[in-house]
């Protein structure tokens, strides 16, 4: 089992720099090509679309911070230009640094991902290690609430629980077939495709366009975590799977809400140094922390309290 999630977090870290990399690739060529001549292709590419008669409406996406164009990423540039940087000093070397990338070509967005990434995971660990919070480890959450952060909160929800429903009915019918482990996660994430291009197509004649325009990204990340909640499921009661799972859940709903916030990526461009190594810094002293948890203090508060008075 350990061998099978150390593979499950290989391929979602090669994924996430696939995309990356494919993302960066296509920024760069549309910064480099002039107006009249992407101007010229996007109205050929309309006047292609239609007169071949297939696409009869054509819904507009919402720009996220995931995205390398758009109205996100010109207004993360658009802080950096507000705000020049002047020359290098010890108290503003990260910050140089990032400025020095975009002006090379490296989208900002994906910068402010990079950076925001170890915050969403020491949110995790505080929601866990301080307050007493239960879910699925550290990594599940943190890229569950990226998901979210890239479809939206409201279209993420609604997605990754048809991804659940469907995933959880796969694994009950398919456990009556006694298969080998690896080909039944296999059928398992076939059931779960099935599920989402069902999805997509209920939303397309419901004109419903924020899950229409969900990007391949963060359906491939809500997908193959699927793979953790059904695991779960596995070894346990349903009543702790599912109360495991909804704490999870909000618990990513949450990060990505805080993460999503102007004033948060703001902060990681223009206080880079404060908020990427003050991350470390409060990283280091939870993990000394070795005293009861917020929720566990309330608990057993009654116990502590009779125990000062004797």
């Amino acid at each position: 089992m350990g061998y099978n999630k150390l593979m499950k977090r290989l391929i979602l870290g090669l994924l996430i720099i696939g995309f990356s990399w494919w993302g960066f690739s296509g920024g760069v060529k549309a910064e480099v090509l002039p107006e009249p001549e992407l101007a010229s292709q996007s109205a050929e590419a309309s006047r292609s679309a239609s007169s071949s008669g297939i696409v009869e409406k054509v819904v507009k996406k919402k720009s996220d911070i995931t995205e390398n164009r758009g109205a996100v990423k010109n207004k993360l540039e658009k802080v950096l230009e507000e705000n020049p940087i002047g020359e290098l000093r010890w108290n503003n070397f990260l910050r140089y640094a990032i400025f020095q990338a975009v002006k090379n070509g490296v989208p900002v967005n994906t910068i402010v991902l990079v950076l925001l990434f170890p915050l969403v995971a020491a949110a995790v660990a505080a929601a866990r290690h301080l307050i007493g919070v239960r879910g699925l480890g550290i990594f599940t959450p943190s890229l569950l609430a990226i998901g979210f952060l890239a479809t939206g909160i409201g279209v993420g929800v609604i997605l990754f629980a048809i991804i659940l429903l469907v995933a959880t009915l796969a694994r009950i019918f398919l456990r009556r077939l006694k298969l080998q482990y690896l080909p039944r996660m296999a059928l398992l994430l076939w059931f779960v495709s099935l599920g989402v291009f069902g999805a997509l197509l209920g939303a397309s004649y419901i004109n419903y366009s924020g899950l229409i325009t969900v990007g391949i990204f963060p359906i491939l990340i809500l997908m193959l975590l699927a793979e953790s909640f059904i695991d779960i499921q596995a070894g346990r009661s349903w009543r702790e799977a599912w109360s495991l799972m909804i704490t999870t859940f909000v618990l990513a709903i949450a990060i990505s809400f805080v993460i999503g916030l102007d004033l948060v990526q703001r902060m990681v461009l223009l206080h880079s140094e404060l908020v990427f190594f003050g991350v470390a810094v409060f990283d280091y002293f939870m993990a000394k922390y070795v005293g009861l948890r917020l929720l566990e203090y309330i608990k057993f508060r009654p116990i502590i309290k009779g125990e000062e008075e004797e």
